[in-house]
């Protein structure tokens, strides 16, 4: 397994509540849109068995042209160990990359895509919403509909509608709204719905979908298949 050690270079806060921590990309790292790292701290690999509380899966919220690994995540006041030691982190210091991997890349099928997210979800769709707006071959129109309470809604720069790239965006602050505005989408039978956000999120969206007539091979998951298999089989 190659770890990769990169040095913090910069960190902004999108919002009251969350920042992207952007790292150094190794000059032979590269990745695919859609995809999760395991970051980690010093210290996580010393023992006999991994210290878990030193390590998180999380998603890249940047593309490889940018030639920056960032790290969008909630800061919360009272945030988990891993939280803070990130959160405390100096620009300089390091930490660990290993095993990248992507289950939700930008198909390709000449259809129209809709991205459903929960708050800061959204960042997992911002490097497919990058790639669309890069090169929209074979892909119809892209649609994002996220849903945040806080109403400090991310990447706007990004996700704002636009008729000349066939990318609209929907920002919503109440479940009720966003399950309405979710439910109308699914009218489109054969285009594919990305859903991000926790598993309560994901399993209340496929029970919509799924309702609606939506087959589950068209519904995209960040998730490794057995774990697509058990949220599919509540």
């Amino acid at each position: 397994m190659q770890i990769y050690w990169s040095k913090l270079t910069d960190v902004v806060t999108e919002s009251p509540e969350v920042k992207t921590f952007f790292f150094e990309c190794p000059e032979d790292y590269t990745w695919e849109e859609g995809s999760h790292i395991h970051l980690a701290f010093e210290g996580f690999n010393t023992g006999e068995k991994p210290d878990r509380s030193l390590i998180r899966h999380m998603s890249i919220s940047t593309i490889r042209d940018e030639n920056t690994i960032g790290i969008t995540t909630r800061i919360r006041k009272e945030p988990s160990k891993f939280k803070q030691i990130l959160n405390a982190m100096e620009i300089g210091s390091e930490a660990a990359i290993f095993k990248t991997h992507t289950n939700v890349p930008l198909k390709r099928e000449n259809k129209n895509i809709y991205m459903l997210s929960s708050g800061v979800g959204l960042a997992t769709f911002r490097p497919l919403a990058l790639e669309y707006l890069n090169n929209n071959n074979n892909i119809t129109k892209v649609h994002s509909l996220n849903i945040d309470s806080s109403k400090d809604y991310l990447f706007t720069d990004i996700f704002e509608s636009s008729a000349e790239k066939n990318l609209t965006a929907h920002f919503v602050s109440s479940r009720d709204e966003y399950y309405q505005e979710a439910e109308k989408l699914t009218a489109d039978k054969d285009a594919l719905f990305y859903v991000v956000g926790s598993d309560e999120f994901l399993r209340q969206n496929i029970e919509l979908l799924l309702k609606q007539g939506i087959p589950n091979y068209q519904i995209m998951l960040d998730k490794h298949e057995s774990q697509r298999e058990k949220l599919f089989a509540n």
